[in-house]
């Protein structure tokens, strides 16, 4: 099974684990990253994953700017979810990460229980373990959504068409395509990665994250392009303590 770019096999992101080397990881895109996931926590059962991802956030930093990552959701986004929210908008995360790894947080961070996060799977079993009934992961994907995976998660999922839909990679390029073909009002958002000296600066070129088709075609489809160093006075919540 081979990942985004065609001359990366599927060992390449184990050995470049296990080197250290972070810049060969990513170099695999999102698709590597989730079967290096998979196969580290193969036989694990949903709770004891849910357990590690929980432990891990609340010890980890990010290695610029030294917060939780559960501390960087973006505040203009956390104000329009908010906003949403406030007129009786039902919110959701679609996301090409891990289902079971997004559910422990996205709640506290973004408001989003759990039965409203769409996300990549692994096919998972029910066992009895040492006397416990329990949901364990195996080592296959079940289902990535990504691309065009994204309208088909949200088809299963939540089984409505949305109104309006938010990213910030060509990974989501055919969730806002579904979006915004639907009948009456849409509307569709690309936050575009700018602001290198804030957060980081990617678009075309980026092996993750990568933004070309959507801003190629974005004016022509009506959709709105954020500018993030132009456009966001801020970018990061304000620290409580």
């Amino acid at each position: 099974m081979a990942a985004d770019h065609p001359e990366w096999t599927t060992q390449e992101p184990f050995a470049s684990a296990v080197k250290g080397d972070i810049q060969g990881v990513l170099a695999g895109g999102g698709k590597a990253l989730l079967e290096l996931v998979m196969a580290t926590h193969t036989d694990t059962s949903s709770a004891e994953f849910a357990r590690i991802a929980t432990e891990w956030l609340e010890t980890a930093r990010h290695p610029t700017t030294g917060r939780r990552y559960t501390e960087m959701g973006y505040q203009p986004i956390l104000e329009l979810l908010a906003y949403l929210r406030e007129n009786n908008f039902k919110t959701f995360i679609v996301s090409g990460d891990g289902i079971e790894f997004m559910r422990p947080w996205t709640e506290a961070v973004y408001g989003i229980p759990p039965e409203q996060v769409v996300g990549s799977r692994v096919k998972t079993e029910y066992k009895i373990v040492d006397g416990v009934p329990s949901i364990m992961r195996r080592p296959e994907f079940n289902f990535i959504d990504d691309k065009a995976g994204k309208p088909i998660g949200i088809n299963q999922h939540i089984g409505r068409r949305p109104i309006f839909a938010s990213g910030n990679s060509d990974g989501d390029f055919q969730m806002l395509e579904y979006t915004t073909s639907g009948d009456g009002a849409r509307f569709g958002l690309i936050v575009h990665h700018t602001d290198a000296e804030r957060e980081w600066a990617y678009d075309r070129d980026s092996h993750i994250g990568g933004l070309d088709r959507g801003l190629d075609e974005a004016e022509a489809r009506g959709w709105t392009v954020i500018d993030m160093a132009k456009e966001w006075n801020t970018i990061w919540p304000e620290l409580t303590n």
